[in-house]
């Protein structure tokens, strides 16, 4: 499913929706608003404290009515999924342990959720694309010298509750360390399937690859993150662009050689292996299938399958490296998705490694260890390797101070025994 831009001919926007900030070279072209003159509004003259006053409350309004639109909309798909999900023991079991899951670690998400929410170095919900749910996260360096490396991060959740919030504590570590980083949000099912989420994030690694620069990004250093469910969406978009471009030669929204790395975390890239694994866990078959389109498009949504097939062979070729990290103990996900997919890529020519990380479930690496605080062995190596062209940077963000624990211990090892996941 292609997705096409409408023009934007007129300078009002519909209720609700947001618009992106505005570019530094437009910001410094308006005059301070302390300097402006008094505002003659139907005959009354209004100082700019009181115009300030008036766009605060209609940011206000806009923000209300926009929340009551999302939250009828999310009302309305989350019955929309319960009728595809029934009544069943397994995903109501699953549910109940992700209450109590996100109770355990609830004092780290309370401090996450701050920083999201109040934080000046977060910009949120920028618009990237005309469809539901396209918008991004940006999460800014403190240090605003030089141009900045990029990560695009698509987040995961089962193709049914992913959410670009979920990044927010990856995005403030990497940020910590000189990386902008952009949260893509896409459209989970059942708003979309498979083909829509590919298409959302194509268009937001193309947004990023094009305007980036004016949020202080380098454009000639973006790399391309994704986590379980978003490491598969991410994997997908990147195989379909390399293939566009192989054959048609169709840069027009972005290239995959404007991506210096691919970073997987906890992902899947063969469906066919995974139907019967999921409806195990409470992603039954039914639904899977929905999402994906249908067992025949299994394969066209499978990575590793997508490598092997002599019409995509040559546009491995053009992937730019591609790095994946797994955990041993990974029951979600196996980590011997991420083995075969790297025994694939690798068979094919690709530069591809794989890290595995010994007893370390689907969300060690996400949540609970950067939960932790200390040293993050796998955030270290993604900004090592970001890092790896500048030197001098290189050996500045392992100055960085080591982050601080935001949930104990004991709630940890807790949350990890009742983990869902």
């Amino acid at each position: 499913m292609k997705v096409e831009l409408a023009p934007r001919t007129s300078q009002t926007r519909k209720a609700g929706e947001e618009t992106p900030p505005p570019s530094p070279s437009a910001a410094a072209a308006s005059p301070p608003v302390e300097d402006a003159p008094l505002l003659p509004d139907a005959g009354v003259r209004r100082r700019p404290a009181c115009r300030r006053f008036a766009e605060r409350s209609g940011c206000f309004r806009r923000e209300v009515g926009r929340a009551a639109a999302e939250t009828f909309l999310l009302t309305r798909l989350t019955l929309i999924l319960l009728r595809y999900l029934g009544i069943g023991y397994r995903w109501i079991r699953q549910f109940l342990a992700l209450c109590c899951y996100t109770l355990l670690l609830m004092p780290g998400f309370i401090q996450v959720v701050y920083y999201y929410f109040f934080s000046s170095q977060v910009h949120r919900s920028v618009v990237y694309g005309d469809q539901p749910r396209n918008r991004l996260d940006l999460y800014m360096p403190t240090s605003t010298t030089g141009l900045k490396p990029v990560v695009a991060f698509v987040t995961g959740g089962a193709w049914i509750i992913g959410y670009k919030g979920w990044g927010a504590l990856l995005g403030r570590r990497l940020a910590e360390r000189g990386i902008i980083v952009a949260c893509i949000d896409y459209r989970n099912f059942p708003q979309g399937t498979i083909g829509d989420m590919v298409e959302d994030v194509s268009q937001g690694i193309a947004f990023v690859c094009k305007n980036i620069a004016s949020y202080g990004g380098d454009p000639s250093r973006i790399y391309l993150v994704g986590q379980s469910a978003g490491a598969h969406i991410a994997a997908c978009a990147l195989l379909n662009q390399a293939i566009r471009e192989c054959g048609e030669g169709d840069t027009s929204s972005w290239s995959v050689s404007q991506l210096k790395a691919y970073f997987g975390i906890s992902g899947g890239y063969n469906l066919l292996n995974l139907v019967d694994h999921f409806h195990r866990r409470g992603l039954y078959r039914s639904i899977f299938l929905s999402i994906m389109e249908g067992e025949e498009s299994l394969q066209k949504f499978s990575p590793q399958v997508m490598i092997m097939q002599s019409s995509a062979r040559s546009a491995v070729s053009l992937l730019p490296r591609i790095i994946l990290f797994h955990g041993t103990s990974d029951y979600s996900i196996p980590s011997v998705e991420s083995q075969a997919f790297i025994d694939a890529l690798q068979q094919q020519g690709a530069k591809a490694d794989l890290f595995l990380y010994e007893g370390k479930t689907h969300t060690d690496l996400f949540l609970q260890d950067p939960l932790r605080g200390g040293r993050d062995k796998m955030l270290e190596e993604i900004a090592g390797v970001i890092h790896s062209e500048d030197p001098d940077v290189s050996a500045q963000h392992l100055d960085v101070p080591v982050a601080r624990r935001l949930v104990p211990e004991f709630m940890l090892k807790l949350a990890g025994k009742v983990s869902p996941f």
